[in-house]
């Protein structure tokens, strides 16, 4: 049987904005101005992932399709086994690509970036939903033939240019493709847009794909212990050196840092202070002291109107920003902000007394309510807007005296009396109670459904009392986790009768 001459076979998984549409247009020119009749389609994705579209290419020899008599038929969608490149803006769309057979180990060259843009499934997830990066990877490297991979938006980022240039570039390193690297920079100059910054960032891809894959680094240093310079602030240091076992510090240092940036010194101290009662409890390997340090700097660090108008704030934000959209002197910047606090979170605001007297229903509670029914749009680059929220986050002095905190500090208190109790007849189910955590995280509805469902697996250990294997009480939060609305908790609770 006479082999037939096949086309060489690409698919280019892009997310919005990372220019594959003119990875795909480069590649076509450049097949068509070197000897090849090209064909690219393309199949715009779902907006879960910010317009991932699926391009696809092949490119034939035009000298062997005069010599067939005719013009080749090429295909319009890839088909799984059957591609001989696949390009991927992200380590997801590369995923996605090994998950539609797209890659096999026979034929395929994939080349990738490692940076992640998270899906929103991923962000939603009560608990943590991000895919496993390394799993993704591993995976990756297994289902293709050659595995071609770096942080591409760091090397974009790095060059002034986007993305699609460094996957060209990465293209043309590995050699896969019958031209030359001459060949693939005049394709970038005929573009006539961006040629300087294209050509910076394509000769970084190149260098990046064509070097040989390097041995796995060592591991770094251990970090040096922290120095502080503030008395206050070495006080905590020293504590948290003497009271604590050596296991649980590091953890127990980032807690601390993150309560002074949340309040104040004093803040951190009350921190310490329940981490050395907690370290009375039985703990043979540290585990649960190693999770309390995490999960009660956590709680500690709650967000509410203060921290959200804090953080908003922060020059560090506004620098962000202006990182991230390239932002060129001349050019002027507005940041809007959509925001809807609830009358709840303006009461948990509010000195104790007063909060608690406008949560009470009457006529200002009402007037109130009605005015925040819906959100509004806060400009935060602009005078107005950003001295409402500055206003807003110099609250925090008072934060230690309004109804939130009341709350908040005595759901903590309660949390940690009863893993102490637990711990006493049965530090892994102790464990599991530090973990419930968790579910108490965001604000607003996030908030408020993710505490309803953590207290209705209180109750049920309270209910169950020694009863309650740690499994059990696992497999609760799992669920808890996986659905904010609480159905597959309750469907769960009834069947271990905790109902």
């Amino acid at each position: 049987m006479r082999n037939t001459p096949q086309p060489i076979k690409i698919a280019i998984l892009a997310m919005g904005g990372e220019g594959g549409g003119v990875l795909a247009d480069w590649i076509v020119d450049l097949g068509e101005h070197n000897g090849y009749i090209a064909q690219t389609t393309s199949v715009p994705g779902v907006a879960q992932r910010t317009g991932a579209t699926i391009y696809y290419l092949e490119l034939f020899p035009a000298e062997q399709a005069q010599r067939d008599g005719g013009q080749p038929v090429l295909a319009m969608m890839p088909l799984p086994g059957d591609v001989d490149v696949v390009l991927a803006s992200e380590l997801m769309e590369a995923g996605r690509a090994v998950q539609r057979g797209l890659v096999t180990p026979d034929r395929s060259t994939l080349i990738a970036s490692t940076h992640r843009v998270y899906s929103i499934a991923e962000k939603m997830a009560m608990g943590d939903g991000r895919v496993d990066s390394a799993e993704l990877l591993a995976h990756a490297a297994r289902a293709a033939k050659r595995f071609v991979r770096f942080d591409m938006a760091q090397t974009a980022e790095a060059a002034g240019s986007v993305i699609s240039a460094v996957l060209f570039g990465a293209l043309a390193g590995t050699g896969v493709l019958p031209f030359g690297r001459a060949q693939f920079e005049a394709t970038i100059e005929r573009g006539g847009v961006g040629v300087k910054a294209s050509l910076k960032a394509f000769a970084r891809g190149f260098a990046q794909a064509a070097e040989p894959e390097a041995d796995t680094p060592p591991a770094d240093a251990p970090a040096a212990a922290p120095q502080a310079r503030d008395p206050a602030v070495a006080a905590l240091l020293q504590r948290l050196a003497q009271e604590l076992p050596a296991t649980a510090r590091p953890l127990a240092t980032e807690g601390v840092r993150r309560l002074i940036d949340y309040q104040d010194p004093a803040y951190a101290a009350l921190y310490l202070d329940r981490l050395a009662r907690l370290a009375q409890t039985p703990d043979e390997d540290g585990a649960l002291l190693r999770a309390a340090a995490r999960h009660l700097a956590l709680w500690m660090s709650y967000e509410d109107t203060i921290r959200v108008a804090d953080l908003k704030t922060r020059d560090s934000r506004f620098t962000r920003v202006q990182s991230e959209v390239r932002l060129q002197e001349g050019q002027q910047l507005a940041i809007q902000e959509f925001m809807h606090p609830r009358i709840e979170e303006i009461c948990e605001t509010l000195p104790a007394g007063l909060g608690r007297w406008l949560a009470r229903p009457h006529a200002l509670h009402r007037l109130v309510a009605r005015f925040t029914r819906a959100g509004r749009v806060v400009t935060t680059s602009s005078l107005r807007g950003y001295a409402l929220l500055w206003s807003l986050s110099r609250l925090r002095g008072m934060r230690r005296r309004t109804l939130r905190y009341q709350l908040e500090d005595a759901r903590i208190t309660d949390w940690l009396a009863l893993v102490a109790e637990t711990a006493a007849r049965n530090p892994q189910l102790a464990l599991e109670i530090v973990q419930c955590q968790r579910l108490v995280k965001g604000y607003g509805d996030t908030h408020a459904r993710g505490l309803a469902n953590y207290q209705r697996l209180v109750q049920a250990v309270r209910q169950a009392g020694t009863r309650l294997a740690p499994a059990t009480l696992r497999e609760l939060r799992d669920a808890a986790l996986t659905d904010e609305h609480g159905k597959a908790l309750q469907a769960l609770l009834v069947r271990h009768a905790l109902a």
